[in-house]
């Protein structure tokens, strides 16, 4: 979910695949793609997190962005594109789609879709798009089933580093994901994606390891890529959601249910329960 679009609680042309690159401190490519003083386009500085990663690991450059809002506010990928990369930018609300266009048509190597991403059609569309399948690096936020979306991208490719948004109202060791339910949209409510356990479950099916959680977006590296070792998901929401200084000041709309977070787990399933009591059968809570 878009850091801006939050506030919504208190009042939210092709060209040839990159060759294979790796990132050192001593490169021109990976200075360039981490200044400390450059633009960032994400809510919370996702994008400078990302290629802090990206310094350090081999990766095609080319990147997926499902949901890619206007491509300018709150983006993950925009950074990247305007450094040469590659990729697919995907958003399916008109008008944000409209300023994508326009604002990404500086970029030769961006390829656009206006689509309501699902587990349905999300490979068809990467592969129509030329998407390699070892792609550089994936930013999901669609705010509702992005569980299952994520399960069909691995089943078939393998990015180097993906940037996933979890629920952070939800914490370990529950595992809650939002059913894949065509024609469900978030209502910009609590209820929306998944934990970051149940995130960490499909990561582990699949070799990734959890990295870094920034706030509530989880940062995953493919095993055998990987040189900066794995947390587990208690360690990564307690260093990177709920011990922060400043949580509450980011995340003011959770302010009636953080409560959540000093609950046991029994405590807190009966809890999350009452709160999605009017989407019973719509999510799984385990």
């Amino acid at each position: 979910m878009r850091h801006q679009l939050k506030t919504r609680f208190v009042k939210k042309s092709k060209g040839k695949i990159s060759r294979l690159t790796f990132g050192s401190s001593g490169s021109k490519a990976a200075s360039q793609e981490s200044l400390p003083g450059a633009q960032s386009y994400s809510g919370l500085d996702e994008d400078k997190v990302a290629q802090k990663y990206l310094r350090k690991i081999a990766h095609q450059k080319f990147c997926v962005d499902i949901a890619a809002s206007d491509g300018t506010s709150a983006s993950n990928t925009r950074a990247l594109f305007e450094k040469g990369w590659e990729g697919l930018a995907a958003e399916f609300d008109g008008e944000k789609f409209a300023k994508l266009a326009t604002s990404y048509a500086l970029f030769s190597g961006a390829r656009l879709s206006r689509n309501k991403i699902t587990p349905e059609n999300v490979i068809p569309l990467l592969k129509a798009h030329g998407t390699p399948k070892k792609f550089g690096f994936l930013s999901l936020d669609i705010d509702s089933y992005d569980y299952f979306v994520l399960a069909k991208i691995l089943s078939e490719f393998r990015p180097a580093l993906i940037c996933a948004e979890i629920n952070e109202k939800i914490p370990p060791p529950l595992k809650f994901t939002v059913k894949w339910i065509p024609g469900h949209w978030w209502s910009g409510d609590h209820f929306y994606g998944q934990s970051i356990c149940q995130l960490h479950t499909l990561a582990s099916r699949y070799k990734y390891d959890l990295v870094e959680l920034h706030y509530n977006n989880a940062f995953l590296i493919p095993s055998e890529l990987n040189p900066f070792g794995s947390l587990t998901p208690e360690a990564a929401f307690q260093k990177g959601y709920a011990g922060k200084k400043d949580r509450e000041i980011k995340f003011p709309w959770n302010k009636n249910v953080d409560f959540l977070l000093e609950l046991s787990p029994v405590e807190a399933r009966k809890s999350i329960d009452h709160l999605f009591r009017e989407y019973r059968g719509k999510y799984e809570l385990k």
